[in-house]
């Protein structure tokens, strides 16, 4: 057994980041424990969690197990859990209760608790001491080894919690099974180094580190010859990819090499404004295939906060490249990341992210009400700013985020976009898909154009989607 441990996970070395090959293996004795068996996972929080939930699905049907949607049939349950806000943990919490009430019945489940929730030291105590029936407590660093964890899980009947509070590593070799057949999540690079003084990611992810670039480009190689459209290259910070490789390649070199593959679509997420560099926003506008949406987060309208958050840069940095890749990519859609109720923050700052929001106008930004995570810098910080007040300018925030979602989709309206059809909408008798500057457009065509990039002429247009009928060849 091993618990979590903050102090730890604070810790950084300048050791090298250490690639590893050939260390996930199914046993012989447990490929077919899951024959005539089903599993379910329900992911929480952002897309590497997604991703991993992907290699998760992998490993299950290595071992033989089949996938379902419903925990009632499942004989494993697996939670892929969010560190980020209290929401999602909220969420977890439930549906361990959920689980708990069905194992009264069916006594036999096996439940896996993993991802960045089982990483923090005070849930990992609780599970210990609260939630002993759960059978497998695992963090981020050791998704690899889950068939040996499940293999003990079930000959012993006791419950094993395996999470290291350790830098990290990078495995290579860890199966993955998509969950589209059309657009892939790629991983670059592992961790954080940022260590805002809000954010658990850097305690519950580990170290910056990244995968070699022959690794990234190889995986987007095999993607395009499976008749891939779309890559998103995914980590917590990719604009700081490379950087502790010490080989003099960056995000920038990177983009491009994988634009050089001919996949239709690249994107990448998250950027942290302090590492995006003019290079990037070059290769950027110079492939066609790397696609005109940047997700860049704000966080904080006010440089005095942005100081308290740690996010190392002020309000006229962000602004000034905002602009930059405004002017240098035409037609750039840019969405952001927007919190409200930070500790300290006045009525002033409050109104300083109000209008720094109504200049820079976003196509779309996801906003929250701080939540404090045990163990960062800002969770002891004094807070005077009642939960009210904070509701209240969350409330204003939307309103305005609304407005210009719209305002920025009607540009839209009768003009004919590119965009990939995905799969069935949420409108009766649909189609959906996104422009290549991620607008939802939901399309009233025949299933021949799934998987397909088409010329789809926007009929109507909303806050938060666009209607559209394709256009014949």
């Amino acid at each position: 057994m091993n618990l979590p441990n903050l102090n730890d996970a604070r810790t950084r070395t300048k050791s090298p980041t250490i690639i590893k090959r050939d260390e996930y293996q199914v046993p012989a004795t447990i490929k077919e424990i899951g024959k005539n068996k089903y599993y379910c996972i329900y992911t929480y929080g952002c897309q590497m969690n997604v991703h991993d939930s992907e290699n998760i699905s992998a490993i299950m049907e290595d071992m033989s197990y089949t996938k379902c949607d419903d925990m009632d049939q499942a004989d494993v349950i697996i939670l892929n859990t969010c560190a980020i806000r209290e929401n999602a943990h909220n969420k977890v919490m439930g549906m361990l209760g959920r689980v708990k009430h069905l194992r009264e019945t069916k006594n036999d489940i096996i439940t896996i608790f993993c991802g960045c929730m089982a990483q923090e030291e005070t849930i990992a105590k609780e599970l210990k001491d609260k939630y002993s029936w759960v059978d497998i407590v695992m963090g981020t660093h050791n998704i690899h080894k889950l068939p040996e964890y499940l293999e003990k899980a079930i000959n012993t009947k006791k419950q094993d919690i395996e999470v290291f509070s350790i830098e990290g590593e990078v495995y290579e070799g860890i199966p993955v099974k998509r969950d589209s057949k059309y657009k892939a999540w790629v991983n670059i690079m592992y961790g954080c180094d940022k260590f805002c003084t809000y954010c658990i990611v850097p305690y519950t992810r580990g170290k910056q580190r990244s995968r070699k670039p022959e690794d990234i480009i190889n995986e987007v190689k095999e993607l395009v010859q499976e008749g891939y459209q779309e890559v998103t290259l995914l980590g917590q910070n990719v604009n700081a990819y490379g950087k502790d490789l010490n080989i003099d390649y960056t995000m920038a070199n990177l983009l491009e090499d994988v634009a050089k593959t001919n996949i239709s679509r690249v994107r990448f997420v998250t950027s942290h404004p302090w590492d995006f560099t003019l290079d990037m926003i070059e290769i950027i506008a110079k492939y066609d295939n790397i696609m005109p949406y940047i997700h860049l987060p704000l966080q904080s309208g006010s440089s005095k906060i942005l100081k308290k958050m740690g996010r190392r840069y002020t309000k006229e940095e962000y602004k000034k490249l905002f602009y930059q890749i405004k002017e240098m990519i035409p037609n750039c859609s840019i969405t952001t990341d927007i919190i409200v109720g930070f500790p300290g923050e006045t009525e002033e700052d409050f109104h300083d992210t109000i209008d720094l929001v109504n200049e820079l106008k976003y196509d779309l930004a996801y906003t929250f009400i701080y939540s404090p995570r045990e163990g960062t810098p800002a969770s002891v910080m004094e807070d005077n700013t009642s939960l009210e007040e904070k509701k209240q300018r969350l409330a204003t925030l939307n309103e305005l985020i609304n407005k210009y979602a719209l305002f920025n989709n009607q540009k839209y309206l009768h003009k004919t976009v590119p965009v990939l059809i995905e799969g069935p909408s949420d409108k009766d008798n649909k189609l959906m898909g996104y422009t290549d500057t991620m607008k939802l457009v939901n399309i009233k065509a025949d299933e021949k154009y799934l998987g397909k990039i088409v010329n789809v002429k926007i009929t109507d247009v909303k806050t938060w989607s666009m209607d559209g009928e394709v256009i014949n060849d």
